[in-house]
């Protein structure tokens, strides 16, 4: 839910208001040695080293993780056949609050878990 899928994008697309804050955090994808680690880690550039069904949730309005990162790694998934399911909700931000949105996720979420974790 609300996962980074590379940190250099991450660090370049969050809000302006979030950004050094996150530098702080992660690293500064400015600084030629730590863009590289970065990149070395981010789930986008190991797409391929994933073998296990995802579940991706994203708020379309999340201002911490902006919902490309969710984008990024659903379209490399699909790219390479694995199994990745995507839900997006248009009217939420940094997780889920509305009912609605959280029902439709619960749901999504114990059908992925009956089809890929219970034999």
């Amino acid at each position: 839910m609300v996962g980074i899928s590379n940190f250099v994008t991450f660090l370049e697309n969050t809000e302006d208001y979030r950004r050094e804050l996150r530098r702080q955090e992660y690293g500064d994808e400015r600084l030629p040695e730590m863009r590289s680690f970065l990149d070395a880690i981010s789930p986008l550039n190991n797409a391929d080293k994933i073998d296990i069904p995802l579940l991706v949730v994203q708020g379309r309005n999340d201002p911490r993780v902006p919902a490309n990162q969710s984008v990024q790694i659903v379209r490399a998934m699909r790219e390479r056949n694995r199994p990745i399911w995507y839900i997006e909700a248009i009217n939420e931000g940094h997780g889920y609050d509305r009912k609605e949105n959280i029902d439709v996720y619960e749901q999504a979420a114990v059908l992925f878990l009956r089809l890929y974790l219970i034999p």
